[in-house]
């Protein structure tokens, strides 16, 4: 039978009815049609959607069945009465033999802790070995009548107490049934007229509207979603830091060079040829322009000077012959601070042209992308972001490095900084920054800083009293722990799941409580 035989059927049988208050319960309809009930269920949903065609009250019905079990007790009996009918009426059993007897061991063990609770049988050892004896010459198996009431359907002769035993023994099971009581509504007919859903030009030119009958306006109705864009969780929390940076008052530099020489990306930052950041298993090299043309001769020539013997600048060099070929190789960038390099070389430039000799001080941020020639796993790619931010004045220390990223670090909720030495070839002296994880009981290294080296600085034409702050970070490692990311695959990448960028709300980088730690906690190597 169709949906709209169905559908018709029902109102035909609506429509016999000798009074409209009278009723249909689905349930009763659908066993006296030899029809599924839930198949009726969706014609009286689909009456329902035309208007007052039908009315309809959802009501509950509970009733009581038997399982498994119950009808195993209802055949054979139940387990206490077996175990007491097994045993001779007479005499004795020993208790092994007994257990034996039944052949379900289930049924055996049951029957005979409940007949021992009823009192109906009883152990006596004092042979030195248990027999068994009935206790009650006659009994009456009251579960097995319980449960013959409960099959034939007057489950409601049971009082409470019963009922509430039967089911603790998992005999019995309470099913609930819903259902539809379904009677005519104001608009009934037993025709079936779908409501148009549009008013037409058609419609009005010939006047057919007046005898058609309109589907209400639902105005709580959501609709259809638009297709809109979707920011990608990097994007949102890289908004997020950004926005800090403005903040403090930082200036956003342009990071639109995805391709620099060597000279910008290792030159001009005091690292030596040699270094094994270069080398062709760390750093991509272009092949076609394999060469820039455009670096400024003179602060090259510094630069050379500074590599080979030191120059002006209170130290020796590198102590190497310095190739002008190798700072002319173009790469991707390693680190966004040959972005860093060119702005302070600008700022050296307008401090050097300007009459009055007077030096502007800056405060610089970026956030983009960086290329390494790395092995990809759970937490590195070829490609990162990179947080820079770079801070020029004069008299500099290390105490306003210190707390301009302990400032830094507070906005994004992260209280407790710790600074460990290290080496970096550009800045000196150099800092690694550790947070203490919570999660992990342990410092763990967030990003790294110093103060760069008069080698990088002087061949510039900065002043000599100008000293330049430096810190940077990751963007992925902080977007994968407010995300609960553990493969930066699955933020970065072709297998990224769009559902995870639709999905995932707006992060925000709100402060926290400072971490509670173990009193006597000290950074890891």
């Amino acid at each position: 039978m169709s949906d709209q035989e169905l559908s018709q059927l029902l109102l035909e049988k609506l429509n016999l009815l000798q009074s409209p208050v009278v009723k249909i319960n689905s349930l009763d309809f659908a066993q006296e049609n030899q029809l599924d009930h839930q198949k009726v269920v969706g014609a009286v949903k689909s009456l329902q959607s035309l208007g007052e065609l039908i009315k309809a009250n959802q009501v509950e019905s509970k009733r009581f069945e038997l399982s498994n079990e119950g009808g195993q007790i209802v055949e054979n009996g139940s387990h206490e009465f077996r175990v007491w009918s097994t045993i001779p009426m007479d005499g004795s059993i020993l208790q092994s033999d007994l257990m034996k007897s039944i052949p379900d061991s289930n049924v055996a063990r049951l029957g005979f802790a409940k007949a021992m609770s009823n009192k109906w049988i009883t152990l006596d050892k004092s042979s030195g070995k248990p027999m068994v004896k009935r206790n009650a010459s006659n009994v009456k198996d009251e579960i097995r009548v319980l449960l013959k009431l409960v099959q034939s359907g007057a489950a409601t002769k049971l009082n409470d107490a019963q009922r509430n035993d039967l089911k603790k023994r998992k005999l019995i099971q309470e099913i609930v049934e819903k259902s539809y009581d379904v009677h005519r509504g104001s608009n009934f007919q037993t025709t079936i007229e779908k409501p148009e859903t549009d008013l037409n030009a058609e419609m009005i030119a010939k006047g057919t509207w007046r005898t058609k009958t309109f589907k209400e306006y639902n105005f709580n109705a959501l609709g259809i979603a638009p297709d809109r864009g979707h920011l990608h969780p990097l994007l949102k929390v890289r908004e997020q830091f950004r926005q800090i940076f403005l903040e403090m008052g930082f200036e956003e530099m342009a990071t639109n060079n995805y391709v620099e020489s060597s000279f910008w990306c290792f030159d001009t930052l005091f690292v030596p040829q040699k270094h094994p950041a270069r080398d062709l298993q760390d750093t991509f090299y272009l092949s076609d322009p394999a060469e820039c043309k455009d670096v400024p001769y003179d602060y090259m020539e510094r630069v050379r000077a500074v590599h080979e013997t030191g120059g002006d600048c209170g130290s020796i060099g590198y102590q190497y012959e310095w190739k002008e070929s190798e700072t002319r190789k173009n790469v991707l960038r390693t680190h966004t601070t040959a972005v860093s390099a060119r702005m302070l070389y600008k700022a050296a430039q307008q401090y050097q042209n300007s009459g009055s000799k007077k030096f502007r001080p800056i405060k610089l941020f970026s956030i983009d992308r960086v290329f390494r020639n790395e092995t990809l796993d759970a937490t590195h790619l070829a490609e990162f972001n990179q947080i820079e931010g770079v801070v020029a004045d004069r008299n500099l220390t290390l105490g306003h490095l210190m707390g301009m990223t302990k400032a830094f670090f507070e906005k994004l909720g992260i209280h407790d900084i710790r600074f460990k030495p290290t080496y970096n070839p550009y800045t000196e002296p150099s800092m690694e920054m550790y947070s203490w994880h919570s999660g992990l009981g342990k410092w763990v290294e967030i990003g790294n800083s110093g103060l760069f080296r008069p080698e990088m600085l002087k061949p510039m034409g900065l002043p000599e009293d100008i000293n330049v702050l430096g810190w940077g970070l990751s963007l992925e490692r902080p977007t994968m722990i407010k995300y609960g990311i553990s493969n930066i695959r699955d933020l970065v990448g072709h297998k990224i799941d769009l559902q995870m960028v639709y999905g995932n709300p707006v992060c925000i980088l709100e402060p926290r409580q400072q971490q509670q730690k173990p009193v006597g906690a000290t950074l890891s190597s």
